[in-house]
């Protein structure tokens, strides 16, 4: 597999407050990578310096190995093909739910795209998430559950290369989170890479091929999430809490 995003010496700094630590990472196509730990470990900031709302002190975010993304703006990160799912559902409850997706379709191209292409893209992300039957209704309307299901399809309108999911299955029922496990399962692509971020651990294990776990903003553990289970040093600093 070729590498999706490579995360090297990463640091970020609030004031004094040190979010991310030297952190160095590398994240593969056709992978499903998880990213847990407690709160205030850096996971949110990484998406944030990998989407560009958030500029590191030092260090490197390479896409493709060439494209340094903590050098980009937001909207040229997004025409590079890395989108974002943010924890709380980010949708136009005055649209329709198909009006937003064609919204994620066009995204932030630099062109636009014709009509048709829109048209197909739309009804080919509700059937993925499963919104097709409610394509015609306002967004606001929506239960919370399919909010998140509406996002992951405005991203993936987009078709991106790295789609970063944060917190997908917060407030959701035992078999909306199955159902979304599905899902992302059925995203995965030879040229598509994966980032989860979640506390749902049952949910990761379901998805994940790996798991990154983070503590203090740096890599405290890497690899299966039933090995991460069994490592000490992630009981005591998180699943022990």
């Amino acid at each position: 597999m070729s590498v999706a995003l490579l995360i090297d010496d990463l640091t970020v700094e609030f004031g004094r407050f040190r979010a991310i630590d030297k952190l160095s990472l590398v994240i593969d196509y056709g992978e499903i990578r998880g990213v847990i730990g407690p709160n205030g470990a850096g996971k949110t900031t990484v998406l944030d310096v990998v989407s560009g709302m958030t500029r590191p002190k030092a260090g490197q975010v390479l896409l493709d190995r060439e494209f340094d993304l903590t050098r980009a703006r937001e909207n040229e990160i997004a025409q590079a093909g890395v989108r974002r799912k943010f924890q709380k559902p980010s949708v136009f409850e005055a649209l329709t739910v198909a009006e937003n997706v064609g919204l994620g379709a066009e995204g932030m191209l630099i062109s636009k795209l014709p009509s048709a292409q829109i048209a197909e893209r739309t009804q080919r992300y509700l059937e993925t998430v499963g919104l097709s039957e409610v394509a015609g209704r306002r967004a606001g309307e929506l239960a919370h559950g399919q909010k998140q299901w509406l996002e992951i399809a405005m991203v993936l309108a987009s078709e991106p290369k790295v789609l970063m999911l944060d917190e997908p299955v917060a407030g959701l029922s035992d078999e909306e989170t199955e159902r979304t496990a599905e899902l992302v399962r059925s995203l995965r692509r030879p040229d598509r890479a994966i980032i989860v971020v979640e506390h749902d651990m049952a949910f990761v294990e379901t998805i994940a091929d790996k798991v990154t776990v983070l503590h203090e903003g740096r890599t405290l553990f890497e690899g299966s999430m039933a090995n991460a289970r069994a490592d000490q040093r992630v009981i005591d600093v998180y699943l022990g809490r």
